[in-house]
């Protein structure tokens, strides 16, 4: 079984001045060593990702952005490009979230450009995918995954498949008063993995699919626990650097060898 390494994002969203970014990593690192080999990445707004990358330099703690558009120049008002990234030393880019797809129209189409074009500038991608309230109850969780994560992927080169981190966000779990159980997570985590596997084997195996629906120092233990789930996408409770280190400490204990277990 290939090893997955948990990863732990804080999605600010449109949250943290450049002074706030900065007090929460100074507040954040000092703890970031005891959570061993738990990838971690804070995604602040644009004005904030230099402010980020350099109070992170040195540190285990990586940087993302929140969006990026697929091409590398251009006219196209208020977008960013992944070359404006890679020079700033940002680390990867949250693709595909559920506000980009909702409130600004991003689809499908554009995510499958998107991909590949983060994953030749050598960013990692998070993409997102998920269902909302109604697809959920009318049935069509599988059909709605299938198509998102077939669609989003379909550019990106086989032997880069397993680069792509998958976040899985039941949008209806977001904000609405209803959670995803720990059962539910974990059977469209399997799936979602099946996917995968479906057009790459090894890829299958070695992609990363974290958990993305209000995850909170309370349910962390249970949702990160599950057969499957690689780690979290964090919204609001990232905000909070005690939150969010619980949230990451027990997706590094969910990670843990028992004790006992041969090394």
């Amino acid at each position: 079984m290939a090893e997955r390494i948990p990863l732990v994002a804080a999605n600010w969203k449109m949250h943290k001045t450049v002074a706030e970014t900065e007090a929460f990593l100074d507040t954040f690192l000092p703890r970031a060593a005891e959570l061993g080999d738990t990838e971690l990445v804070v995604c602040p707004p644009y004005p904030s990702l230099a402010a980020a990358v350099a109070r992170c330099a040195g540190s285990a703690v990586r940087v993302a952005a929140q969006n990026m558009h697929e091409e590398s120049r251009g006219a196209f008002t208020g977008e960013v490009s992944a070359p404006m990234l890679t020079e700033l030393g940002v680390d990867g880019v949250i693709l595909g979230h559920s506000e980009r797809r909702r409130l600004f129209a991003e689809n499908d189409q554009a995510l499958a450009r998107k991909v590949p074009a983060a994953l030749e500038a050598g960013l990692t991608t998070i993409l997102c995918v998920g269902e909302t309230e109604a697809e959920r109850d009318a049935n069509q969780t599988e059909a709605v995954l299938r198509r998102q994560t077939e669609a989003d992927l379909a550019k990106a080169p086989d032997g880069r498949l397993a680069e792509v981190v998958i976040a899985y966000e039941p949008v209806w779990a977001i904000g609405t008063g209803r959670n995803a159980t720990p059962e539910q997570a974990e059977e469209a985590i399997a799936f979602i993995r099946s996917l995968v596997a479906d057009r790459h084997d090894a890829a299958g195996e070695a992609v990363r699919i974290l958990y993305g629906g209000s995850v909170k120092p309370d349910n962390a233990t249970d949702l990160l626990g599950r057969e499957g789930v690689d780690g979290a996408l964090v919204g609001g409770a990232s905000l909070v650097p005690g939150d969010f280190f619980e949230i990451a400490l027990a997706a590094a204990a969910s990670s843990a060898p028992p004790p006992g277990a041969a090394g």
